[in-house]
């Protein structure tokens, strides 16, 4: 969760369309798209035709997003004083169970969403004829954390073309420099606000950014960039510079939406989310990293409160992520599965909702029925 880092600066982009989508309630209209946007307000209002991929102004600082303020002082000396960083040797015992199923990547069909757990919050989804990851890290090992407990569930070398990458903050186990220089500079990228000059500098040209409630379009895909209950920083002096949440990502043609949370903590946006998105058919949520609960309660979902957050939602479906890739906190590595698994069923929704997948490992969601009334396919040897 503390991560540190480098710092960005730009050049110019090409565009890609855009669309802003309704402003948090509490919003008032908002300047022209030259002028900054005031923090604490999704930007949604005066935005409507503002070009994506265009440099924008943004404010200085985001922590007036944080649902709760930062730990202090005395809550560090505390962690330090409990030595609650890691699992004990009883918890690392379960790193041979962790699922690890490498596959090849189904096909995807005209309407139906494929995902494909490749590990940590990083998700191969291919949806309205894109191929786009989430977070991708395909290191071995990040800043400050100790090497993967498994390996990436899908090699780089097997992956379709990409056509964009959505990014949910900059902690180093989401935004990982070396996956993305893997990728062609002209890959579209869909980034929290403050985040674009940190991807041009890079050398990335098609860069988005976006703040809460506000949407890009690409091919037949709908991107909304939704809130979180996060955080971000990359190094000691940019705590809350960019901002931070979650992504909800439709085929604007078969009208599938997957939300993809990114990291966060449980609380009142999942409601709002669903209110603003209804229908999601399924919710890519983090269920690891959470202990010591009075440390992570606030930043990370525990699997139960995952599971709360899904019905929030109004998700159909949930898929688990954020476990079993990198040791970043103190439960028992396999222990998100089993309690996701438990809470899962004390709410009495259906087992198959449950896609609780292996690394490597792909569900496909098939495109939904007609609308009634609308003409059914001729069948073979009917004469039509």
């Amino acid at each position: 969760m503390r991560d540190q880092t480098d710092a960005p600066a730009p050049p110019t982009p090409t565009p890609l369309p855009l669309t802003a989508s309704e402003p948090p309630p509490a919003a008032g209209p908002q300047a022209a798209s030259a002028a900054p946007v005031p923090s604490g307000f999704g930007a949604g209002g005066g935005s409507v035709g503002r070009v994506a991929g265009r440099p924008r102004a943004w404010p200085r600082s985001f922590a007036d997003r944080l649902t709760t303020p930062l730990p202090g002082v005395r809550a560090f000396a505390r962690l330090a004083r409990e030595g609650a960083f890691r699992p004990g040797p009883d918890g690392l015992r379960g790193i041979p169970d962790l699922p690890y199923e490498p596959a090849p990547l189904p096909a995807a069909t005209p309407g139906a969403v494929c995902v494909t757990w490749a590990g940590h919050a990083s998700w191969v989804l291919r949806t309205g004829g894109l191929t786009v990851l989430t977070d991708p890290v395909w290191s071995r090992r990040i800043l400050g954390t100790p090497a993967r407990m498994t390996p990436v569930g899908v090699r780089w070398e097997e992956l379709p073309p990409v056509d964009a990458v959505v990014i949910s903050h900059n902690h180093y186990d989401h935004l990982d420099a070396p996956t993305l220089k893997r990728l062609p500079r002209d890959t579209a990228l869909f980034v929290p606000a403050g985040l674009a000059r940190w991807c041009r500098r890079r050398g990335f040209t098609r860069v988005t950014e976006l703040d809460w409630w506000e949407s890009a379009e690409l091919g037949g895909v709908r991107f909304d960039f939704v809130p979180a209950h996060h955080w971000s920083r990359r190094s000691l002096l940019d705590t809350c510079r960019t901002l931070w949440g979650g992504w909800v990502l439709t085929d604007t043609a078969a009208g599938r939406k997957v939300y993809f949370a990114g990291d966060t903590g449980y609380g009142h946006w999942f409601a709002e989310i669903g209110r603003r998105h209804p229908g999601i058919d399924l919710a890519l949520l983090p269920i690891g990293a959470y202990a010591p609960r009075w440390w992570l309660r606030d930043v990370h979902t525990d699997p139960e409160e995952a599971v709360r957050a899904c019905l929030d939602l109004g998700a159909r479906r949930m898929a688990p992520m954020h476990w079993a890739t990198f040791v970043l906190s103190a439960e028992p590595v396999m222990e998100p599965l089993h309690r996701a698994r438990a809470a899962w069923a004390r709410a009495g929704l259906p087992r198959q909702d449950l896609w609780d997948l292996p690394i490597g490992g792909s569900r496909t969601l098939g495109a939904p029925p007609p609308c009634p009334g609308a003409p059914a396919p001729a069948r073979r040897g009917s004469g039509a």
